[in-house]
């Protein structure tokens, strides 16, 4: 069963590559909405507890409850192998089609701060 990612456009002060993506409709069994975020693509290095919990703050105000999942994903074939650090943000509660673009809008913000957080303090 492939899951189809969707996309939302989110204007942000700098360009790049998006961070955050949502992945659409989701059984019944599992979270109503679930948002990735592609951390380790640009930061380089894994999400720190300080950071997972200024995500949380970010998401607090708007929802009641939320899952953040810091994992590593090694993606492999008999020619090539890749690790990508990933967050993940599940979301039981509220109506997915408003809720994903909001938690993605957030999402990638919250990427980008932290990279340039810690960019602005080794510079």
């Amino acid at each position: 069963m492939g899951r189809q990612r969707t996309t939302h456009t989110v204007d942000t002060p700098t360009t790049g590559p998006q961070l955050a993506f949502g992945t659409g409709a989701r059984p019944p069994d599992e979270p109503n909405v679930v948002v990735y975020v592609n951390f380790g693509v640009l930061a380089g290095r894994e999400a720190t507890p300080a950071e997972i919990d200024r995500l949380a703050e970010w998401l607090l105000d708007r929802i009641p409850h939320v899952t953040i999942v810091g994992e590593m994903h090694h993606e492999i074939d008999t020619r090539s192998e890749a690790a990508v650090y990933q967050v993940r943000i599940e979301v039981d509660e509220g109506e997915p089609e408003e809720l994903e673009p909001w938690l993605v809008e957030r999402a990638e913000l919250w990427a980008r701060a932290c990279i340039a957080d810690r960019t602005a303090a080794t510079a």
